[in-house]
């Protein structure tokens, strides 16, 4: 579990974040929702130890990680897996290099030993024989299969994906969004999403906080949010759903 209690952060005179508190449990996808604007990835970076929140605490399993000094953040960030909006491959490297470079740098198992944890995330996403293909070579859809694959390579215990749809059609949005649940219920990670896809929104989100404007304004389950009468989340659901489907249709 990832709790996160009464976070501030400000950009000098930009109140970014005001009061967030929240609790990610293991073994769902969690999801953080909420206009550009809203403080969904600042607040993603404060979780991750990207950015210094201004005042609370982030703690992972109990362990307070905002007051831990660089050192003592080690270990957790070692049971961190990252899926980054662009997917952030290397270009110049292959998709098995890619997927081993989190191995080479923080663990001494043997060459052997890293490929065969290669072929297992591979496997796992769907991906097997692409070992020898780079970046430029793969689709899309496939390019975040890798991306899964590399942060899921030093078996997690937490597991943060941000817009891990953007650019992709409808159809591989959804094999991506059934794939990171399936990974969250099968290792039990504690998974958050940074999204403002709805169909994730409807299709995975077990836990979903609601960011407007810097504050969390709702929290609840996909099964709920049909069913609240906050003005500013049905604002927020509705203009994503008809932008979605003007962009599908044209």
């Amino acid at each position: 579990m990832i709790e996160v209690k009464d976070i501030d952060k400000s950009f000098g005179d930009n109140d970014v974040l005001m009061g967030i508190s929240a609790k990610f449990e293991a073994g769902v996808t969690n999801l953080i929702i909420g206009a550009s604007g809203s403080g969904k990835s600042t607040l993603l970076k404060c979780m991750v130890g990207l950015q210094k929140p201004d005042n609370g605490l982030v703690s992972y399993d109990e362990r307070e990680f905002t007051t831990m000094d660089y050192g003592e953040r080690i270990d957790i960030r070692k049971e961190i897996g990252m899926l980054f909006q662009g997917s952030a491959l290397f270009d110049s490297m292959t998709v098995e290099e890619n997927i081993m470079f989190p191995l080479n740098m923080f663990t001494e198992q043997s060459k052997e030993e890293k490929l065969e944890r290669v072929n297992f995330c591979l496997k796992r996403v769907n991906l097997e024989n692409t070992n020898k293909l780079f970046p430029a070579e793969l689709s899309g859809g496939m390019m975040k299969r890798v991306g899964i694959a590399r942060a899921i390579s030093m078996n997690p215990k937490y597991l943060f994906c941000d817009e891990p749809n953007s650019g992709l059609d409808p159809k591989t949005s959804i094999v991506i969004d059934e794939l990171i649940k399936e990974i969250t219920e099968e290792y039990k990670t504690t998974t958050i999403v940074v999204t403002h896809d709805m169909n994730s929104v409807m299709g995975i989100g077990d836990y979903i906080l609601f960011l407007h404007e810097g504050k969390k304004f709702w929290e609840g389950s996909n099964k709920e949010i049909a069913h609240t009468d906050i003005k500013e989340l049905n604002d927020f659901v509705f203009a994503s759903r008809f932008m979605k489907a003007a962009k599908d249709k044209f």
